[in-house]
């Protein structure tokens, strides 16, 4: 669990949209309207009341801002060094009082102008005292842009540092840069650092967690650090040996003994002791890594003789693992080393404390000492009662062992076998009781009585019975073949049945498509006449009649193309009489007039056709207006609720 919450730090804006956001809520927030007609005193307020509405918004942004970033004298040591490693500690500081500057600023401009607005005699110059005074207070806000946008960089980079507690249960890794720190982070956690062939892969501190002895454990990763003066190394360096200084946890130095990371085993054995007043109050473990590409026992006595000078010293507690990330070759074992000893330096570190003797001094503590031997205890009524019952039974009885039940059960079959009798414990009065069936109950009546005793033997009849019927009428085989024909008819009906009902569905379904009128039978007149001949009839007045029939369609024909003009008018002129006039030609006699007609009537067809062609809204439709007309829902909102919105 983080100590501290970096990431609930609210967003610092730049000196303009700080300006924007509290002029537009001090215009959304009071009044907007004020008339000349009005009493000086009511100008004087709503003026007044804008510059200090506008002072408070300005204050509130401010406090928020200061409350939220950590003060670098009250939080952690750790945390104090690495904000003044990442973000410089003047600068920060130098930062948080220029606003709180600026907030007293804001203040002081308010009560000024608001003293002078109690002196104003007309509308224009309260106006004026407002404007300058919002006009100071924001050429104060935007001479912070410098500090606001630096503030919002560190609220950034505070939000993306990695929750670490201080006093937690931490097993901490360092040594030279890619020797193997966070392939063995990687294995004991669940985080996923980044691991590549070449040096500082990793730029900064990354924390993972582990469980250990039904206890939570944070792994902190660090950069790598090379071996130069304090003052020489850089800011990636500077974070891990915070680390180092203010975190009391198991360290852990790995050493690349292989020395594939590009640096000498006598460079790395130089930095362990550069850096090892750090390590001072810790348990500290040494790790050679990377085994697999070179042991232990590889290594030549001038090189062995250097790692065991990682380990003398006076008071040394320094233990040497060796262990390999790449094949997880005693990589459990380290962790539960460094484990083991953080919580060994704990326990001692409570014992030595002030802690225990002023609870020692309240609590009785006994010198005595368990005795070696401690049989178990019988009460004196009991063995009592077990002699006096041993008298009566004696002690050839043949009263039978006690056998508790996992005896019972080891005896029938074992577990999943065995079923525990439960009955055998009942309080009953009459012994016989203990494995009769319950009765069954339904509807307030028992189910045993209404069951026959000799049911049993009255269905055994009953078979008896059909099986002497079912032999009395075995069927011959003539009745077996009209059995047989029988089947092949009543499959073959079926068959029909359900090809009759496929028709129907199928006939149902295309209700919907447009019938066919059936084609109607041409016969010739040939064909007419000797059907009329067989039924003994005299053709001839049907043939007069089919020619007499065709020769006046031949006639109508010749008609039609043999008029000529006049005549053809004068037919079109006697069929329009038997028609209906037009209402068109009833109420317009000029032919201008039925000339621009039929141009209106064309171009409001094509209008027609082009909105139904795209879906757009015409006369037809129906209308409905705006619910929500501008000039009711626009301009400042009342007092109470906002739903219209």
């Amino acid at each position: 669990m983080s100590l501290y919450k970096f990431k609930e730090i609210q967003t610092v804006p730049n000196a303009k949209d700080f300006i924007d956001i509290v002029l537009s809520r001090v215009q959304r927030k009071t009044p907007t309207q004020v008339h000349p007609q009005f009493k000086i005193t009511r100008i004087r307020s709503f003026y007044m009341r804008k510059v200090k509405y506008a002072q408070t918004t300005f204050n509130e942004k401010f406090t928020k801002i200061l409350e939220d970033f950590p003060m670098i004298d009250d939080i952690h040591p750790f945390y104090a060094d690495l904000c003044n490693v990442l973000y410089d500690r003047d600068h920060y500081k130098l930062a948080l009082g220029q606003v709180n500057t600026v907030r007293g600023v804001v203040d002081t401009v308010a009560k000024d102008y608001c003293k002078l607005m109690k002196f104003a005699d007309s509308p224009y110059k309260s106006k004026m005292l407002k404007r300058a005074a919002l006009g100071r207070m924001c050429t104060a806000v935007k001479k912070l842009q410098s500090s606001l946008v630096y503030l919002e960089e560190v609220r950034q980079h505070l939000g993306r540092l990695p929750s670490i507690n201080p006093n937690a249960r931490t097993l901490l890794v360092t040594g030279y840069p890619n020797v193997g720190k966070s392939s063995f982070m990687n294995i004991v956690t669940n985080a996923n650092v980044e691991v590549q062939a070449y040096a500082f892969t990793t730029k900064s501190l990354y924390v993972g967690h582990m469980d250990y002895d039904y206890l939570r454990w944070q792994v902190i990763d660090t950069p790598g650090i090379l071996d130069h003066p304090l003052e020489d190394r850089n800011t990636i360096e500077m974070t891990a040996i915070t680390a180092l200084a203010h975190i009391q946890a198991s360290v852990l130095f790995f050493v690349d003994i292989s020395e594939t990371c590009g640096f000498t085993l006598e460079q790395q054995v130089a930095l362990f002791h550069s850096i090892k007043p750090l390590f001072k109050g810790k348990p500290l473990l040494v790790v050679l890594n990377k085994q697999d590409l070179r042991k232990v026992e590889d290594l030549s006595a001038a090189e062995r003789e250097l790692l065991n000078t990682m380990c003398d010293g006076e008071g040394s507690t320094v233990k040497m693992m060796s262990t390999s990330c790449a094949t997880k070759v005693g990589v459990d074992e380290v962790k539960i080393m460094g484990c083991d000893a953080l919580l060994k330096r704990r326990l001692d570190h409570k014992v030595e404390g002030n802690k225990t003797d002023s609870i020692m001094n309240r609590v009785h503590v006994t010198s005595a000492r368990a005795p070696a031997s401690r049989p178990a205890f019988i009460p004196p009524t009991l063995q009592q009662q077990k002699e006096a019952k041993m008298e009566v039974e004696g002690e050839d009885s043949d009263s039978e062992e006690f056998m508790t039940e996992k005896e019972l059960r080891d005896l029938n079959g074992g577990s999943g076998v065995y079923s525990t009798d439960y009955r055998k414990q009942w309080i009953l009065e009459n012994e016989a009781w203990r494995y009769d069936a319950p009765p069954e109950i339904v509807d307030g009546m028992n189910v045993a009585d209404y069951i026959d005793p000799d049911i049993e033997a009255k269905v055994a009849a009953l078979e008896a019975e059909e099986d002497l019927l079912l032999r009395a009428f075995e069927m011959t085989p003539e009745e077996r073949a009209r059995e047989a024909e029988w089947s092949v008819m009543s499959e073959k009906l079926t068959q029909v049945r359900r090809i009759i009902r496929y028709k129907k569905s199928t006939h149902h379904s295309r209700r919907d498509m447009g019938r066919k009128e059936p084609r109607k039978i041409r016969k010739s007149l040939a064909m007419v006449e000797d059907a009329l001949r067989d039924l003994g009839r005299d053709p001839s007045l049907v043939r007069e009649r089919a020619l007499s029939r065709k020769s006046e369609k031949v006639r109508a024909k010749r008609r039609a193309y043999s008029l000529t003009p006049e005549a053809e008018a004068a037919r079109s002129v006697s069929r329009s009489r038997s028609l209906k006039p037009s209402r068109e030609s009833l109420s317009l006699h000029r032919p201008a007039d039925k000339e621009k007609a039929g141009q209106l009537r064309a171009k409001a067809f094509k209008v027609m056709f082009r909105k139904s062609k795209i879906g757009m809204k015409g006369e037809a439709d129906r209308h409905v207006p705006t619910k929500k007309p501008k000039h009711l829902f626009t301009g400042k909102r009342p007092k109470g609720t906002a739903n219209h919105r």
